[in-house]
């Protein structure tokens, strides 16, 4: 057994960097690793200086391969209580409230519990040999959670092959991409850079603009369009008040970088 740390964090640049570290259980995850990341999503969350985040699996083969089973099986059943979702389950950064832009840079594998950090992600960068599986029903575990994400990226009949065939079917990144459950595709020795680039350049933008507009758009997805526009138009009339409604436009014409508001003491 490993004595590395389950996951990793690292902070840069005003970018966040989770890494799922158990390469040698395909980066699985354990009842232990759910208050730890539930806790990094709260500084990601929390702390004004992180502007954005990249999770990432260790390793070249998996990205993360859903519950460690071996570990269900021996503790003979799974961790998670039984309360409501928003009081049991903290693995993505939508679960735990997270309204900064959250690229998942999918290197290898992913299977299961591990789809929580693709379907709940802003962007999905994917290196060109990844590939997408749910193994729910293979271990007589319903697929829900993870596969209604799904079905929110992906044409119906298309997570409904995934969720149903389990193992027996692999969605191959190209296939991702071109369904749009991926939004590009990198190498295997890019990846990690792609999908720090495009961090960087979220985080060259203003915080509360970057986030509010993060909110308009997936909260609209649980409205009506009419309703969604009414709730967009009241984000963005709120957001007038903010100084860096004033700033953009000042630094735009004064042809200099914005200073950004960013509440960092």
């Amino acid at each position: 057994m490993s004595d590395a740390p389950e996951v990793l964090f690292e902070k840069r640049d005003h970018v966040a960097c989770l890494t799922l570290n158990r390469p040698h259980r395909g980066n699985s995850l354990t009842g232990s690793m759910m208050p730890v990341i539930r806790e990094m999503w709260a500084e990601v969350r929390d702390d004004p200086w992180i502007r954005a985040a990249i999770v990432i699996g260790a390793g070249e083969r998996h990205f993360c391969t859903g519950a460690d089973v071996h570990a269900v099986a021996g503790r003979g059943g799974m961790s998670t209580g039984n309360g409501p979702l928003t009081d049991e389950v903290f693995w993505s950064p939508r679960q735990n409230r997270v309204w900064k832009p959250v690229i998942s840079a999918v290197n290898g594998l992913v299977a299961g519990a591990g789809l929580h950090f693709v379907v709940d992600a802003d962007i999905v960068l994917a290196a060109d040999h990844a590939a997408f599986m749910d193994t729910h029903v293979n271990v007589g575990l319903v697929g829900a959670m993870e596969n209604i994400g799904l079905a929110k990226r992906l044409p119906l009949g298309s997570a409904l092959r995934m969720t149903l065939m389990g193992k027996s079917y692999r969605m191959p990144a190209q296939r991702a991409y071109q369904l749009g459950l991926v939004d590009e595709l990198s190498t295997s020795e890019d990846l990690m850079a792609d999908a720090e680039e495009m961090a960087q350049a979220i985080a060259r933008n203003s915080p509360e603009a970057v986030s509010l507009s993060k909110q308009a758009v997936w909260n609209s997805l649980e409205m009506g369009y009419g309703q969604a526009c009414e709730y967009g138009w009241s984000l963005l009339r709120m957001h007038w008040a903010h100084p860096d409604a004033k700033e953009g436009p000042r630094a735009f014409a004064e042809g200099r970088e914005p200073n950004w508001t960013t509440g960092e003491q």
